[in-house]
């Protein structure tokens, strides 16, 4: 993969994932990707897993999240960490815009 440095708010379209999610993929190389994702009240964000670690950042809204098994809610400023290989999943409480990082990058979002 080519390194970029640079990635302009202005040059990057949300790609409309359904359901009152979107999402926009801010700057990645192969080993990290940070993901900004918009959720509208009552978007669904469905349990799943992945072999990537994860860190959410809570930019606005309020989130009902679920680490392995675990449910609680988070505000604007809280911030998760999802281990690999464990299932997480949200659903939008209020209006609000999630910060995703990844290690490694999530080439399925690349390969589309």
């Amino acid at each position: 993969m080519e390194i970029k440095n640079f990635f302009y708010d202005q040059e990057i379209e949300f790609e409309d994932l359904g359901n009152g999610i979107k999402r926009k993929i801010k700057s990645y190389s192969d080993e990290l990707m940070v993901v900004e994702v918009h959720f509208k009240k009552g978007a669904i964000g469905s349990v799943h897993e992945h072999f990537h670690a994860q860190c959410t950042y809570v930019l606005e809204g309020e989130f009902e999240f679920e680490v392995d098994g675990v449910k609680k809610l988070v505000k604007t400023g809280d911030s998760i960490y999802m281990q690999k290989d464990v299932s997480h999943g949200a659903v939008c409480v209020k209006d609000g815009i999630l910060l995703d990082i990844f290690t490694p990058a999530r080439q399925d979002f690349l390969n589309k």
